[in-house]
């Protein structure tokens, strides 16, 4: 059994552990209500640029453009939409698992696909499998703003156009409630099927609806990345506050458990000491 004072300072530990659970469960609980509300205030535009996009692609016969046309597929890109810290749970472990996942039922040879790594914990899980990393950014503040990752979404939508990737994947974890975030995979470009949320309106366009296409099907597929980064930001904040909660009740139970050992020891050390004083003064007479 161990000693009073090993119990002791068991119990020290735990609640200084416990208080700092207990504190990154605060700050998650408030980054978390911020990340929910960037990310249902981004839905109103993506909603928007999506149904133009679609009056453009589709309310123009004849109308063709590189982006909206599959090609044979030599290589493929998939972004990767990770957190820059552990602590979240299972947050980041299920869209590494299911990126890996489809990267081995789909290819053959590394030379068939690349990663655009968003987040420092995909970006080493990657490096370490010796997976090619065409893109990468790390350091994504908590409340991201798009300026933030504009350059990796301007140059993955680039490397679509210039023939260097003829897909590209998008995962990241969508943001259901506070205890529910679901992996998700969406096939970013070639953009072959636009659906708008509801019934298309009908725009007059000027210059041309070439010209708009393309400008503003770039646009709209750098919206589809910050969008799920947005989403993705408020999974993590909700994932590493209830990993903080879960593991703050773990604390307090293992005190808790640690206090009854600790009185226990102390109650059987008491009563050695008691025995030892009958036993020593009845030695005496």
């Amino acid at each position: 059994m161990a000693s009073l004072r090993e119990i002791k300072n068991r119990i020290s530990s735990t609640k200084k552990t416990s208080q700092i659970t207990k504190a990154m469960q605060m700050v998650s609980a408030s980054n978390w209500n911020r990340g929910v509300l960037n990310a249902k205030s981004f839905v109103p535009y993506m909603e928007k640029i999506q149904e133009v996009t679609a009056a453009v692609a589709k309310g123009s016969s004849g109308l063709s453009h590189p982006m909206l046309k599959s090609r044979p597929v030599k290589k493929t890109g998939y972004i990767v939409i990770t957190s820059d810290r552990g602590l979240a749970g299972a947050y980041n472990s299920n869209v590494l698992r299911s990126v890996h996942q489809m990267i081995r039922e789909n290819h053959k040879s590394p030379d068939e696909y690349a990663v655009i790594a968003i987040g420092r914990v995909g970006r080493d899980f990657f490096a370490k499998r010796g997976v090619s990393i065409a893109l990468e950014i790390t350091g994504v503040p908590d409340q991201p703003k798009f300026a933030d990752i504009s350059d990796v979404t301007k140059s993955a939508v680039g490397m679509f156009a210039d023939g260097t990737f003829d897909e590209l994947h998008l995962f990241y974890t969508h943001y259901v409630s506070a205890v529910s975030q679901s992996v998700t995979e969406k096939k970013l470009l070639p953009l072959t099927d636009i659906s708008p949320s509801g019934k298309l309106t009908s725009y007059e366009f000027e210059p041309s609806p070439e010209e708009i296409l393309k400008v503003l099907l770039p646009q709209y597929a750098e919206s589809l990345i910050f969008g799920a980064l947005l989403d993705s930001k408020a999974s993590e904040h909700a994932a590493r506050m209830t990993a903080m909660q879960n593991a703050t009740d773990n604390a307090h139970e293992l005190i808790r458990n640690y206090s009854l050992a600790y009185n226990r020891a102390r109650q059987a050390a008491i009563t050695q000491e008691i025995t030892e004083i009958v036993g020593g003064a009845a030695a005496l007479e």
